[in-house]
């Protein structure tokens, strides 16, 4: 008996294969864009994932000011945050913080979606959202994938 097949292979930062991946935004529902590109970037998908090593995918998503929220949420979501000091808690609806920055929600979504550590930080490095449909990295080559595809 071969005991050779039965050792678990553990994927390191030198035997990844990482990809660029582009995701088109637009008329995507924001949830559903934030936990596939959160699985890409985890990488999830491949054969050979190990929880503690970076395996994912470098992503790029363009569109980011053309998703879609299902519902009232336009109006009722909101987003949090606090200065640190007493009394210094501030909110923002989506609308206001779409309009401010249109690739904030797309980011904060998608980074609540990783780990809370130090490979979550280093994960989401790897993503690069822009608001219109041109993006930076034209060098890379990056494969277009659709979202419907995926799941």
């Amino acid at each position: 008996m071969n005991t050779l097949s039965y050792k678990t292979v553990s994927a390191n930062r030198n035997t990844v294969n990482k990809e660029w991946v582009l995701i088109d935004a637009e008329n995507e529902v924001l949830g559903r864009l934030a936990s596939t590109t959160a699985m890409l970037l985890r990488g999830k998908y491949k054969p050979e994932y190990t929880p503690h090593v970076d395996c994912g995918d470098n992503v790029i998503i363009i569109n980011a000011d053309k998703i879609r929220l299902t519902g009232n949420k336009w109006k009722s979501k909101t987003y949090i945050r606090h200065s640190g000091y007493p009394g210094g808690q501030k909110s923002t609806t989506a609308r206001e913080l779409m309009a401010k920055k249109p690739t904030a929600m797309v980011e904060k979504a998608i980074k609540g979606m990783l780990p809370k550590n130090k490979l979550g930080a280093e994960l989401f490095r790897n993503l690069y959202v822009y608001a219109g449909s041109e993006h930076q990295q034209g060098a890379q080559k990056p494969k277009k994938i659709n979202l419907k595809s995926i799941r």
